[in-house]
């Protein structure tokens, strides 16, 4: 019912596990965690293998030892399938003769595909191809293999819910910022498009998050780079837009704050009254003409699109 990756990024050594299947919610069904690896369960699925086997690796058993001490003690392991990487990099599959075909799975370096109840016996093939070939970071590298999942077929029962998960290499100080890539679709007609759109929306947040870094440590030039490549890629964001426009409004570039803020005015009318409220409690720096230059003119007011 569910196709699966689990994988250790050779480079960075990220730990990250992704699956779709006809199932609501079916991202519960995989676990990653820093300095440990990660874990993929799913046919008949038994939910207490992802805890029980990242807490097994975490005690020191490289995955093989973890994943066959849980299926010895498992009276259904001939239903289920789980695969392990751990912070090695060695990988432990197991399919169960009883899950319902057609199931299969394929084993790499660092990463374990898998899938069962497949409209086809091609899936497991195609997803350890493209896992082996692909370029990028980890979190593009396993939505390329869910993508060719679906490719051949996927889940005889079509699609509906579908899950990246990415964590550090080794657990920092700050274990909140952790998770790298956290996205989940629970209930969707085409899970691994809005997947996809999640996943580059993402990216282009990241790259606020990146330019108030560089804003914060003076440079500005690097921090408007951030913020521009982020609106390039998703232009029509009134929430990029808006911010991007404060950022450059606020450096003196006011022609390029007015032109980038009206796609935030344009939006929704909540942002006019943000950018007033924001001046009148003191968040900006921004004179009352400069305020107002920023904003049409009340007979010319941006309304909704449309």
């Amino acid at each position: 019912m569910t196709y699966s990756i689990v994988a250790r990024d050779a480079e960075t050594g990220e730990f990250g596990a992704a699956v779709q299947s006809h199932w609501f919610a079916a991202g519960d069904v995989c676990w990653a965690e820093p300095g440990v690896g990660a874990v993929a369960t799913q046919a008949l699925a038994e939910m207490s293998y992802g805890p029980l086997g990242l807490q097994r690796m975490r005690e020191g058993l490289p995955s093989a030892d973890a994943l066959a001490e849980l299926t010895a003690a498992d009276e259904a392991s001939e239903h289920r399938q789980v695969a392990m990487v751990d912070d090695e990099g060695r990988v432990a599959v197991h399919s169960g003769e009883r899950c319902i075909r057609m199931f299969g799975d394929r084993t790499g370096a660092g990463f374990s595909v898998q899938a069962n109840m497949m409209l086809n016996d091609t899936v497991w093939d195609a997803m350890h191809a493209s896992f082996t070939s692909s370029k990028g970071d980890l979190a593009e590298r396993l939505l390329l293999v869910l993508e060719a999942a679906e490719g051949e077929g996927g889940d005889v029962r079509g699609r509906q819910a579908a899950r990246i998960l990415v964590v550090r290499a080794e657990p920092s100080a700050k274990p909140w910022e952790d998770t790298i890539v956290d996205l989940r679709v629970d209930d969707h007609p085409t899970p691994l498009m809005e997947l996809r759109r999640l996943l580059e929306l993402k990216r282009a947040y990241d790259g606020l998050d990146s330019a108030e870094k560089l804003e914060l440590a003076g440079d500005l030039e690097g921090a408007f780079r951030e913020q521009a490549a982020a609106l390039a890629a998703q232009p029509d964001s009134p929430e990029i837009a808006f911010w991007y426009a404060l950022s450059l409004a606020g450096h003196g570039r006011a022609d390029e704050a007015k032109r980038t803020i009206a796609i935030a005015l344009r939006a929704h009318q909540g942002w006019e009254e943000l950018l007033r409220r924001l001046a009148a409690d003191g968040f900006l720096e921004m004179s009352s003409e400069a305020l107002d230059d920023l904003l049409p003119p009340p007979s010319a007011a941006v309304g909704p699109p449309g």
